[in-house]
């Protein structure tokens, strides 16, 4: 009899520590959420920014010189789209791990298209990334920001608890994605400065 007690209890005690360890390799849905909301912010912004000055970004992608020039106008079409394409499906968790997988392929595409330039020594093509009053140069922290940005992005496949959110949860969140935004500008900004100090004579 002991014996059938202790192998009991021994495998009560195994189901009980696989449950705890399945809740811990959960992510936590507020963190999740705030990792969906600010690339959803994130794909809006950059599609939005080029639909309205397509005219702009058809040039800066075709300066980029890395399709045939046949191939470049459609190419600087279907961005837009697809960014905007990403943002609507990570609102949905039906389709929100297709919406990652392409987010994260577009930002590696974007990091790839920018090294290439870089390495051809074309330090003062335009990024492409902004509107028609946001006309940035390229440079090497573009490419491991849209690097940082892609593996992040492929948080949103791992697999989330399931829990209701609270009004704090709900908070957590909004307040987190816009603390992001302003985040993220800040170091936009931080970039393009210690790119143009680079540029200043005496620097190198």
């Amino acid at each position: 009899m002991n014996t059938g007690f202790e192998s009991a209890r021994r495998g009560a005690f195994d189901r009980g520590v696989s449950k705890i360890d399945d809740a811990d390799m959960n992510l936590d849905p507020v963190p999740g959420l705030l990792i969906v909301a600010c690339f959803v912010l994130l794909f809006a912004s950059a599609a939005l920014h080029k639909l309205r000055d397509a005219a702009e970004f058809d040039a800066a992608f075709a300066a980029y010189e890395l399709l045939p020039r046949a191939a470049r106008r459609y190419g600087a079409r279907a961005v837009p789209w697809l960014e905007l394409a990403v943002a609507i499906g990570l609102l949905a968790r039906a389709t929100r791990p297709l919406a990652a997988v392409t987010g994260s392929v577009l930002l590696l595409t974007y990091a790839l298209a920018i090294a290439i330039n870089l390495r051809r020594g074309r330090l003062e093509l335009l990024c492409g990334c902004g509107g028609a009053d946001q006309r940035r140069a390229i440079g090497a922290w573009m490419v491991w920001r849209n690097l940082g940005l892609g593996a992040l992005l492929m948080a949103a496949l791992w697999p989330w608890s399931a829990r209701a959110l609270s009004t704090t949860d709900v908070l957590t969140i909004v307040f987190g994605a816009g603390a992001s935004v302003l985040m993220y500008l800040c170091l936009d900004e931080l970039g393009q400065v210690l790119r143009r100090a680079a540029d200043l004579p005496g620097s190198r």
